[in-house]
Order: C-alpha cells, then structure tokens, then sequence
C-alpha cells in the first residue's frame, strides 16, 4: 500500500510497502490494511501512524484533513498543515496541543462572526419593522421660483 500526506505547499510522506495505517477521525482512531474498501473520512487533529514492511513504525501530526482509501492501494490525506517524523521526535505534544489550540481559536472566531451577523440581522429587522426605509432619503427637486420683477426686466430693474 502507498501513503501520501500532503499540505497545500509540499508533500511530508510519500512512503511505499505500507502494511497498516492508524489514523482518528471524530469518531476515534481506525486501522487501514491493504485490501480495504474505499473509504473517506474528515481527519481529527492527531498523528497518523504507520508501519511498513520491516515493520518499523512511523509518524504525522496533522491538523485535520481529508483521508481517502482508493482500491485497497493508495491511502492518500490532504492536510493544512503536517508535521513529519523529524521534528514530531522533539516537539509532538507541543505541536498537537498548538493544532488544538488553533482548531479552538478558529471554532471561537467563527462563533464570533456569526454572533455578530445575527445582531447585524435583527438591527435590520428592529429597522424594518418601525417603518423607516433603509437608504439615504430620496432627493427632493427644489422649485423654481415664482415669476417676479426680475424675470420680467431681465434682472436688472430696466423695463
């Protein structure tokens, strides 16, 4: 089996003779051995691990993703951002605790949005509903002034 994992800026794994695939996704961690059915998933913040076939373990934070099974053969995951093997070594709990961490800031943020568009929305409503129109006013067209002395002389006072 192949497993490529891949950001919008590089691939971090590209490993052939891949025997087992562990990898979470919101409903917890799942296996994938060669031969499995096509499969796709939304992918947890957490580490996928793999062995391959000398049987030596392997590792990647990802935060988040989309993983896909394609015909038994190709386990493929499309990640924002991954963290391979080297530096997972010396930084793992940092890296996963900093993914969370941003994964709640991003929740919280769009939390915030859509508070905020919905008092957008009920002020418009408030607006609506006490009979006054959204917009500047309309222009009014000043009249033209009365015929007088000055439209008769010419304004200048002469006949």
């Amino acid at each position: 089996m192949r497993l490529v994992v891949s950001t919008p800026m590089a691939v971090i794994v590209d490993a052939d003779d891949v025997r087992h695939v562990r990898a979470e996704d919101e409903t917890g961690a799942f296996g994938i051995l060669p031969g499995h059915g096509d499969f796709m998933t939304a992918l947890a913040v957490s580490i996928i691990t793999w062995r391959d076939g000398k049987g030596r373990e392997h590792h990647v934070a990802v935060r988040g993703g989309v993983l896909t099974v394609r015909d038994g053969a190709l386990v493929e995951v499309a990640t924002r951002e991954a963290v391979g093997e080297e530096t997972l070594g010396r930084l793992g709990r940092e890296i996963i605790a900093r993914y969370r961490e941003e994964v709640r800031e991003e929740e919280e943020a769009r939390g915030s949005a859509t508070r905020l568009h919905l008092a957008l929305m009920r002020g418009v409503r408030r607006y609506l509903d006490s009979g006054r129109q959204i917009g500047p006013p309309s222009p009014t067209i000043p009249e033209a002034p009365p015929p007088g002395p000055e439209s008769e002389t010419g304004g200048t006072g002469q006949p």
